[in-house]
């Protein structure tokens, strides 16, 4: 497992770039993944709240003191994060709403002491903001923020009065107890996002785990060079269809290059990874950073992985994917998600199964790795279906056996998310919303996946409900089988039939 460059050693250790010395003006959580009171974290590394890390380097700029506390990378429970968040009695204490822990979340506002003010952020949050104010366990919501919230946060920790003049901002009145009253928001218009150019880079002492040094050795960084999403994948709540208010904006090459020269300086930094979905997935985008990272002579000082896009990638041809490869690409993760072509099409996702035989062939060709995403039981998926993907996957592994680069699979059950278009059309068939926001984990051991081999199962959640023709339980059976195959292929300890 990647193993962080420091280990906290006690509990105000666990409360990252914050001044103990002063008074804490904001303290941001990212809520666990599970409550680890009842079961300790197997795993030790998770991607790095990015987003709060951005929030707390603007508020730090304009002179807050603010920390974060990530639960989940240090596998705290509900009861050990609210009582350590009431120990230290931030004036503000903000979260970042998402539809798997928002019960997690709530759980731990309802504990929190009724003098500390919450603010909260998120897709959750945008998603139902509403129902977000009239939950009760979020008892002193001060501000529910739509959008990037870099600005308007710190403009609220200056002044909460500001957030009556602030757009997209609303709050409840703390004193009201009916959840039909006493919800307040600022002014009804767009919010005009940061330029993404001139925000502060990620101030890395508010992120625990990042860098971090990874199995071979390197230290690696995890950045964010876009926001917003131009794509319509019906299951994801960034499609642009239900972000309309949402301006796509990239960084500068030279904006990135100099973060990534900067990590390097000060952390020894020389592996990055793209966690946005635009890196590698829009046209104009590759060739204006290829452009920057070869004059930067790039692939001779880092190397890097980024998402890409299916259908963009099979249009570049062989030289633009070599010279990716000699600027320090190291893999793309790709959305594969079906090797079902019907559901690719209800999915919107622009592609087939034989373009991603095509495009993950070539980038393992040019010795690029490639680690595929799937869902299985999208709704209206029949049996064949989903034999279909489970197809795919090993054609897709037969392919990285014969040629220079590796493939991995990565599977997941579907589970639909309040603001994206599946939703919507679940919601219309006659499903319950409110059953389909009850989250619970999935603990694939119960299907023979060896403790060893739970890595990041952390991230399989379920709502309970069959959506497809294969039932929950088999659909499990498969998720279980894809992550003992990829871990024994990615340990080496997998036995060819036969031998």
């Amino acid at each position: 497992m990647p193993a962080p460059l420091s280990t906290p050693d006690r509990d105000q250790d666990l409360i990252a770039g914050s001044d103990p010395g002063r008074v804490l003006d904001a303290l941001f959580v990212n809520a666990p993944l599970r409550d680890y009171d009842q079961r300790a974290r197997v795993n030790d590394y998770t991607l790095p709240v990015l987003g709060m890390g951005y929030i707390a380097t603007f508020a730090r700029q304009t002179g807050h003191n603010v920390g974060v506390l990530d639960a989940e990378a240090h596998g705290l429970g509900i009861q050990r994060t609210a009582t350590l968040i009431n120990q230290l009695r931030p004036r503000w204490v903000g979260f970042n709403l998402l539809a798997p822990t928002y019960d997690l979340t709530a759980r731990i506002a309802a504990q929190l002491d009724p003098n500390i003010l919450i603010m909260v952020g998120g897709h959750h949050a945008k998603a139902t903001p509403s129902a977000v104010l009239r939950d009760q366990r979020f008892h002193n919501i001060g501000a529910l923020i739509i959008g990037e919230g870099e600005t308007r946060a710190a403009a609220i920790l200056s002044d909460v009065h500001r957030r009556q003049s602030l757009p997209q901002v609303m709050w409840r009145d703390a004193g009201q107890t009916h959840p039909k009253l006493g919800i307040f928001h600022g002014p009804i218009q767009p919010w005009l996002a940061p330029d993404i150019n001139e925000l502060p880079f990620v101030d890395r002492r508010f992120l625990p785990q990042d860098p971090y040094r990874a199995d071979d050795g390197l230290i690696e960084a995890n950045l964010v060079c876009s926001r917003g999403c131009p794509y319509e994948c019906g299951f994801c709540g960034a499609a642009q269809s239900m972000n309309k208010d949402v301006t796509i904006r990239t960084r500068d090459p030279r904006n990135i290059i100099a973060e990534m020269d900067q990590l390097h300086e000060q952390h020894g930094v020389s592996a990055f990874r793209a966690v946005d979905d635009l890196l590698l997935g829009v046209r104009r985008v590759i060739h204006h950073t290829l452009k920057a990272f070869t004059d930067d002579r790039i692939g001779e000082r880092y190397v890097w992985d980024a998402t890409g896009r299916i259908n963009i990638l099979d249009r570049e041809d062989d030289e633009v994917l070599a010279a990716l490869r000699t600027c320090g690409l190291r893999e793309v993760a790709l959305g594969i998600e079906s090797g079902a072509p019907r559901i690719l099409t209800a999915m919107d996702k622009r592609i087939t199964p034989e373009m991603t035989l095509s495009v993950t062939r070539r980038l393992l060709q040019h010795g690029i790795n490639v680690k595929g995403y799937f869902i299985l039981g999208y709704p209206g998926e029949n049996r064949e279906e989903a034999e279909q993907t489970l197809r795919h996957i090993k054609d897709l592994w037969a392919l990285s056996d014969r040629l220079p680069g590796t493939f991995r699979a990565s599977a997941f059950v579907f589970r639909p998310y309040p603001g994206s278009p599946i939703f919507n059309d679940l919601v219309r068939q006659g499903y319950d919303p409110v059953a389909m926001q009850t989250y619970s984990d999935i603990d694939l051991t119960d299907h023979g996946a060896d403790e060893a081999m739970r890595g990041r199962d952390e991230f399989n959640f379920t709502t309970g409900q069959q959506f497809g023709e294969v039932p929950l339980d088999e659909l499990n059976q498969i998720l279980a089988d894809v992550s003992r195959e990829q871990y024994e292929r990615t340990h080496g300890t997998r036995q060819e039939a036969g031998a």
